[in-house]
């Protein structure tokens, strides 16, 4: 299925605020505006009426950020999962550096493209525990000090075959292991496993119109748990949020609604691995209807972060970054001759 590619243009972080749990039977979306996005009467409206929201919900520590946002598209949820399939249009929204889909299984040539900025060589080079630019295990730290020669002519040749070759070691190792896999980030003083920070984050998505325990279940269980209407692929990226570009590594699955009651779709965009600023990040991404009979559909995300970027740089960055996204998403889509 080629229909992941743009899902997550939405994304760099996902997530929820602490609101109670939405259940199917209260899936009245003014209600959901309302008490989880604290959205007024006149911003649904807006919504209503076309014009993308995006805005920062609250979070539980000072570390995490979550960002709410949405956008009415008279279009249809298989429009957006058309436009998802051309991945030479995402390279071309805001924000996106370079993409790529990973093979099936993965292999090292996917990584063509997968490169180091220069800045980056440079910290690596003298990265130690406690004291790293870039967000690496112990482990890896090691590796690099160990196997460049820092003085050859070809650092930056060396570093990028070693990042590759690293980068999908860890890939391999999440699709046999999943979240154990992920590690410990050690280039800050206070380390930070990976797992439990996604753990975190992906405990407080329940306020979304619609729970899907399946779609939890898979999120947090693979790839020991499966559901037929889960599919997933994986991707890395080259991104830039209006800081430095950040290589990521993500999961993205799409989960098709089996029941009246379930929205169309619903996203996530997990991540694996980023360079920088975020342990972990998860986007959820869902298609609803309002009603049945509805021409068209709301495309509403929640982004959620965890990691060490200051907080106001990340809230800033995200909100703006994600508006943007929602705009062109529905630009193109209702362009669409029908």
């Amino acid at each position: 299925m080629q229909s992941f590619a743009k899902m997550w243009v939405l994304a760099a972080l996902t997530g929820a605020a602490l609101l109670p749990s939405w259940s199917q039977k209260n899936t009245d979306l003014a209600t959901f505006f309302k008490e989880y996005a604290r959205l007024s009467q006149e911003q649904i409206e807006d919504l209503r009426h076309g014009k993308t929201i995006a805005k920062i919900v609250d979070s539980r520590s000072p570390d995490e950020v979550f960002v709410f946002g949405a956008v009415y598209i008279a279009s249809t949820p298989e429009s957006y999962l058309k436009l998802a399939a051309d991945i030479g249009e995402l390279r071309k929204l805001p924000s996106y550096l370079a993409i790529r889909k990973f093979s099936d299984p993965p292999q090292l040539s996917d990584l063509e493209g997968f490169t180091v900025e220069d800045q980056d060589v440079k910290e690596l080079k003298d990265c130690k525990p406690d004291h790293c630019e870039v967000q690496l295990p112990v482990e890896a730290m090691d590796e690099f000090q160990k196997s460049i020669q820092w003085s050859a002519p070809d650092t930056e040749a060396q570093v990028n075959r070693l990042a590759q070759k690293m980068a999908l070691q860890a890939l391999l190792a999440y699709i046999h292991g999943g979240d154990a896999a992920l590690g410990t980030y050690r280039d800050k003083k206070h380390p930070a496993d990976v797992a439990d920070a996604f753990q975190s984050l992906l405990s407080q998505l329940k306020a979304l119109p619609v729970y899907l325990p399946d779609f939890d279940r898979y999120l947090l269980e693979f790839p020991k748990f499966n559901t037929p209407n889960a599919e997933t692929q994986f991707y890395w990226e080259k991104v830039n949020f209006g800081l430095k570009p950040t290589l990521r590594i993500v999961q993205a699955i799409v989960y098709r609604g089996a029941r009246p009651a379930e929205p169309a779709y619903a996203v996530a965009v997990k991540q694996i691995y980023s360079s920088h600023y975020f342990r972990a990040a998860l986007d959820l991404t869902i298609c609803i209807k309002d009603k049945p009979d509805d021409r068209g559909f709301y495309l509403i995300t929640v982004k959620g972060s965890q990691g060490g970027i200051v907080r106001h740089v990340a809230e800033g960055k995200t909100r703006s970054s994600l508006e943007r996204a929602l705009a062109t998403i529905k630009q193109k889509l209702e362009a669409e001759p029908d």
